[in-house]
């Protein structure tokens, strides 16, 4: 049965941002991942920029508790100049500075907009969290939630607001199916009981061109994005 989540969780969508900047120019589109630790976040943003960087004009802002790690991880990797990366460093529980607090986040966003703009989209990474993670309508447009199978595959089932709310679910490292007895087919149907009609996205980033159902979900959000009124 498909949960009625409004009643079941709170609303993450606090209030939408202006899709302008000051000077009247549409803003970049913003898309917040979150999910538990070790899950392939910053690989999915690494991923990304490597699938959308020679398309699109994009920036990353990464959150972590107390380092710059994950900001550190994109470097090294050389997804992006170093100036289109931006890191949060949080200080508590990374959903406070993402759902209640996002002025941080806001912050390093319009700074990015402001330095290296004009900007087609912004990746906001959460630190790791648990199924509770949600991002303030405030900071970003979409959220992808990303999950992975060595978690269990009673994880959608268990469900959760970044589960059962986000505009996009990722089903991550599903290579390793095999190898901690996970049943692919029942997370899809449990994700599908768990979010209806929402979409869910099943990953393996350590193969060929494993990004793509995240990146062509991409594309779409902002093919509608700018697309869309001002």
């Amino acid at each position: 049965m498909h949960l009625d989540h409004h009643e079941t969780f709170p609303e993450r969508h606090t209030y939408s941002a202006a899709a302008t900047r000051p000077d009247g120019t549409r803003r970049a589109l913003r898309i917040g991942l979150g999910g538990p630790v070790g899950t392939g976040k910053t690989a999915t943003v690494a991923a990304l920029c490597r699938a959308l960087r020679d398309e699109l004009s994009l920036a990353v802002v990464t959150n972590d508790i107390y380092t710059r790690e994950d900001a550190e991880f994109l470097l090294r990797e050389a997804v992006l100049p170093a100036e289109r990366i931006s890191a949060v460093e949080t200080g508590a529980c990374p959903h406070t500075a993402i759902r209640d607090d996002i002025s941080a986040n806001l912050e390093a966003v319009e700074d990015l907009e402001d330095t290296v703009g004009p900007l087609d989209l912004i990746l906001v990474e959460s630190g790791g969290d648990n199924l509770t993670a949600t991002f303030s309508k405030g900071l970003v447009d979409f959220q992808i939630f990303v999950i992975d199978v060595a978690g269990g595959d009673d994880i959608p089932r268990k469900g959760g607001p970044g589960v059962t709310t986000a505009d996009l679910l990722v089903i991550n490292k599903t290579d390793l199916a095999p190898y901690v007895g996970v049943d692919l087919a029942g997370m899809a149907r449990d994700a599908k009981a768990q979010r209806g009609e929402l979409p869910v996205a099943f990953t393996a980033l350590k193969t060929e061109n494993g990004v793509r159902p995240v990146s062509e979900w991409v594309r779409a959000r902002l093919a509608d994005w700018t697309a869309g009124p001002a």
